[in-house]
Order: structure tokens, then C-alpha cells, then sequence
């Protein structure tokens, strides 16, 4: 006897107490169907057909989901072919053909049973499609013929790569290479895979340590959204699991399954962690092997699976005291270690120094800013700096990290190798003269990290191949960012970091016993009283006042005329 079960499955069973046929509830009279107890038919696993069948939980993208809202989510049953399939790995991008239905679902343990007239939705999924390519380098979308013109157009300017780093978060003053650094992380490099199946990382990573108050975040949040993908998340809301990926039992069922973190759903995008600082030293260690090989391992619970995370990550971080103190090295400023660190290709240091002339600009753009509501209101001056709005910026992005994956030309190669020897010397004669390590590594990482920079600046530009020009630029991007970091608290005004600290001390202790707390002395002869009769030097005396102003242990009053002793 057939059984007539849900779409997709035929079964066969053999009546228990007799051989009538299968009685059809909808058309037999009410005596013929209150004759069969209840569960009649003992069914017959050898005469029954089996098929693959899997179920898959459908979430909406991060960057679809309204802000404060939960991203929605359905479930879909894929059979034969679709099932275990490459298309229903966690953290994929498709788009399901398939029909609409309902079910009942089975009561969780514990629960009282449920509603017997409760249905739930479902797809029965017909068709799947992967909404990008096997790299993962951009989603995957349609260009029209209009589009495609003037994408080229744009490539060809010869100055599109500083307009659009000009573009990039134009409400904020200033940080002119770090949008430029954001601009490379937005492109990526080229993502390689050698004869022997070992694949290179293309996506360039870049952390932002600096002061509070320097924008770090609206920066994050506006590369979250100009990214084809993009993700955004804070560190002290953030676990390993969240972030990479988490094994969960289903109530109904009580089977495992997998659910993909930030890394996972972002694959392909950039992910955006704010208070990278603010971490458990164990999360940040779980994300290690996604930032370096874009992989995510999974062994928990039976389940042993590797999944993709081909994502750049921007970080932004604060100083262990929470403003950077430049009389400390980096590793005394910075709670990280190395092997996350190594895994950064750029490393900002942003400092919130005090100029009257750039406080005097920043001050003047916050206002027109608030005042127009927007980047409207820009002078016609700067007007004519040419920005691109957000939608052709993402265009582009998508455009260009679809058609272009350029390599690096033999005369950028022989440049580059020079000029990395000579940088690791560089770093060596630092930590020699210094007599300790530095907290941030210059290793093949970073010889890696110059090479997806050149061939990001190669892309923006549609050029099959990185010339010498682009590793120049790459240099210098390295230079202000990385090495800057390596080699901040290693000099002051010429002068070892070593020999001044120990003289910056003793110009505290003096100002602390010549300004009691709450008492006032002006700055000029403060600084005369030190120089003159003290015997101080000029670079101690300036770099104990600058310290102390930053610990608001003292203040600057009438002007800047007079010094305040607060504690």
C-alpha cells in the first residue's frame, strides 16, 4: 500500500488489524473512517523510497537589517541534488527558488505540546544560487552597459585614487592617510592559490590605536557602509562565538547545527570591530586563523567543518592608559600581542595633538558640518574636490574587485625586496640602540601586507599588473602608519627615548613640589624657573608639562598664560 506523504518522499505500509486500502479521510462516510484505530499501519522501510534531504535556517543580510531590529529568518528544505551541497555552507550569500508551505512543527522538550492549529512557514527550495563568485572577492551582481562605461571612465581619471580617498568619510577633518589605507582595504589585493593548494590572503587588515575622540568610530561606521559587505560590531559585546561561529542544538529536534558569527556572514566584505581593546584575550585569539588563512575551524559537538571568512578586518583600539603617551614605548601604550598584531598590514597611531591653527580648521569644519546637515554646505572651494557619493562608490567597489586582480611587475618586485631589507635593518638598529623588542613585528607578514597594498592601488585603477609607482606609494603608506608605530618612544627631538625619561621624572617631581594642588603659577615662569635655575633641559621640561597636561594633572587656564595644579 502507498502511503501518500509530503512532497519529495513515497513510503509503503501494511495495515495492522486488516487488509482494507487506505481510506481517504476527505471522501470516505464517517463509519469507514471510525472504523481504523489509531496508527493503523505499520509501515515497511525496505518497499519505502528514500531521497537526501537537508534543512537549512535562510537569515537576512547584516546590511538589510533595520537598526534596532532582529534580522528575520525561515527555514528551507533542500532534497536530492541541493542537499550537502557546496550552496548551503553557513555564512553563504544565495538566492532560493521554491515553494511556499506550512508545517507542524514538534513540541520542544519541556513545553506543553503547542497548539494543535499551529503552523509554521517553510520553503521547499527548488532551485539555489550562490550570490557571488567561488573567491569570494565580491558579490555577486549584474552591470549594465551604462554602468560599465562609466565605471571605466572613472578608473581611467588619473587622479581616482585620491578622489576617492577624499570621498571616504568626508564629514571628517583631516586623516588623510588613514582614508587612503581604508581606501586599499576597501579594493583588496589579488587572492592567490599556489600549486601545492595553499591559498594567499588577497585582504588587507588595518588597525586604528589612537586617542579618544579622534573619529576612529565614525570611520568604521561609514566604511561598514559604503562595503558591498559589510559587518560592524563592538569588542565588548563580541565573543569568539559571535564572531566566528557557534554550534546550536535545535529545541525541537535536539540536533546540532551551525550558526555563523560576524566573520562568516561578512565573507567576501570587510568586518568593522570597534573597542578592539576592550576584547577578552581569548576572543581575540579565536579570530586569529580567520584574519591570517580566512578560515574558520569548527570540532565541537560532532561537527568537524571548516568554514570561509575572506574578509578585511578595520579595528580600532585605544591605548592601555586611554590616551597615547608618547614617553612610553609602544609595547608599554598598546595590550596586545604580537601574533594579532603581526596579522595588521597597516597600524595607525592617532594622536588628538593640540595645534591652535588645526584645532582653529577642525573647529570651523565641525560647525559648517552641523550647521548644512551635511557635506552641502562645503565651500564651493572644496566642493571642487570632486567626492563620489556612496551609491557609485559601492558600484565601484563591486566592479572593480569583480574584474580586476593585477600581480606585481618584475621591476615593482626587484623594488620592493631592496627596500624591505633595508626597512628590517632599519628595525634591527632600533631594537639594538633601544635594547628591547618591539611590541609590533616587521616580519614576511609585513612583506606580504606591501604587496596586497601595491596591488590594491593597482586595482583601483583596473591595471592588469602593480608597478613601480604603486609600491612607492605602498612604501610610504607602510612608513607613516607601521613603522611609525615601531619606532614611536624610541626618539624624542633626536635624543634616546632612555636618556630622556629619567630627567622627564625628575622635572615631575619638581613640579609637584614647587605647584601644590590647587595652586596657580604661570606657565612662562614655570618653565623659565626649570630651564634657568634648575638646570633642565628644554626638551625634558616641555615633555614633563606635556604629560602632565594629558593626565589633567595640571591645566592650562587665562588663555594658556597660567598653570593650574589639579592633583
Amino acid at each position: 500500500m502507498k502511503l501518500r506523504l509530503r512532497a519529495g518522499i513515497s513510503g509503503a505500509a501494511l495495515p495492522r488489524s486488516c487488509q482494507r486500502a487506505q481510506v481517504d479521510m476527505h471522501q470516505s462516510t464517517t463509519t469507514e473512517a471510525t472504523r481504523c484505530p489509531i496508527d493503523p499501519y505499520l509501515i515497511m522501510p525496505d518497499r519505502c523510497s528514500f531521497i537526501d534531504q537537508q534543512t537549512v535556517k535562510l537569515q537576512e543580510a547584516p546590511e538589510q537589517v533595520p537598526v534596532g531590529e532582529l534580522p528575520r529568518n525561515m527555514l528551507a528544505t533542500l532534497d536530492r541534488y541541493l542537499a550537502n551541497s557546496t550552496r548551503s555552507v553557513p555564512g553563504t550569500r544565495v538566492t532560493i527558488v521554491g515553494v511556499y508551505s506550512i508545517f507542524q512543527g514538534r513540541a520542544s522538550r519541556g513545553s506543553s505540546g503547542g497548539g494543535a492549529a499551529v503552523r509554521s512557514a517553510y520553503i521547499r527550495a527548488i532551485g539555489i544560487e550562490v550570490d557571488g563568485d567561488s573567491s569570494g572577492r565580491a558579490p555577486k551582481r549584474s552591470f549594465t552597459e551604462a554602468e560599465e562605461a562609466a565605471m571605466l571612465r572613472l578608473a581611467r581619471q588619473p587622479d581616482i585614487y585620491e578622489k576617492f580617498a577624499r570621498s571616504v568619510a568626508p564629514s571628517i577633518y583631516g586623516y588623510d592617510d588613514i582614508k587612503r589605507a581604508a581606501t586599499c582595504l576597501l579594493f583588496g589585493g589579488s587572492r592567490k592559490q599556489l600549486a601545492d593548494g595553499m591559498r594567499l590572503r588577497g585582504d588587507v587588515n588595518v588597525l586604528l590605536l589612537g586617542d579618544p575622540g579622534t573619529a576612529k568610530s565614525q570611520l568604521l561606521k561609514f566604511i561598514e557602509r559604503v562595503a558591498p559587505i559589510g559587518v560592524y560590531t563592538s569588542g565588548k559585546g563580541s565573543s569568539a562565538a559571535g564572531l566566528t561561529a557557534s554550534v546550536v542544538r535545535d529545541a525541537a529536534s535536539r540536533e546540532f547545527y551551525l550558526e555563523g558569527g560576524a566573520m562568516v556572514l561578512a565573507d567576501g566584505g570587510v568586518v568593522c570591530i570597534d573597542e578592539f581593546d576592550k576584547m577578552r584575550e581569548e576572543d581575540r585569539v579565536a579570530i586569529h586563523e580567520a584574519m591570517e588563512q580566512q578560515t574558520i575551524s569548527i570540532a565541537k559537538a560532532g561537527i568537524t567543518t571548516v568554514l570561509n571568512s575572506r574578509t578585511s578586518v578595520m579595528a580600532a583600539a585605544n591605548p592601555v592608559f586611554g590616551r597615547y603617551d608618547d614617553m612610553k614605548s609602544p609595547g608599554e601604550n598598546v595590550d596586545f600581542q604580537s601574533t594579532i598584531l603581526s596579522r595588521f598590514d597597516l597600524i595607525f597611531i592617532v594622536k588628538d595633538e593640540h595645534s591652535h591653527d588645526k584645532d582653529m580648521s577642525l573647529a570651523r569644519h565641525v560647525i559648517r558640518v552641523h550647521s548644512g546637515g551635511s557635506s552641502a554646505s562645503l565651500s564651493a572651494s572644496e566642493q571642487a574636490a570632486g567626492e563620489l557619493d556612496m551609491s557609485t562608490m559601492k558600484t565601484f567597489i563591486s566592479y572593480v574587485r569583480s574584474r580586476c586582480a593585477p600581480r606585481l611587475s618584475p621591476e615593482a618586485a626587484d623594488k620592493l625586496a631592496n627596500h624591505f631589507v633595508s626597512i628590517r635593518s632599519a628595525v634591527r638598529a632600533h631594537e639594538a640602540d633601544s635594547h628591547t623588542r618591539s611590541t609590533i613585528p616587521i616580519t614576511i607578514r609585513q612583506l606580504e601586507a606591501i604587496i596586497r597594498i601595491s596591488e590594491s592601488l593597482a586595482k583601483i585603477r583596473l591595471a592588469p599588473f602593480a608597478g613601480p609607482e604603486h609600491v612607492e606609494e605602498a612604501l610610504r603608506l607602510f612608513q607613516v602608519s607601521t613603522l611609525s608605530a615601531v619606532q614611536s618612544g624610541q626618539m624624542i627631538d633626536g635624543v634616546m627615548r632612555d636618556n630622556v625619561l629619567e630627567e622627564v621624572e625628575r622635572v615631575e617631581r619638581e613640579i609637584r613640589r614647587r605647584v601644590p594642588v590647587g595652586s596657580r603659577i604661570p606657565s612662562q615662569l614655570l618653565s623659565n624657573d626649570l630651564i634657568g635655575r634648575r638646570n633642565f633641559s628644554k626638551t625634558a621640561v616641555e615633555k614633563a608639562l606635556q604629560v602632565m597636561l594629558r593626565r589633567q594633572e595640571l591645566r592650562h587656564i587665562n588663555q594658556r598664560r597660567v598653570v593650574e595644579r589639579m592633583f
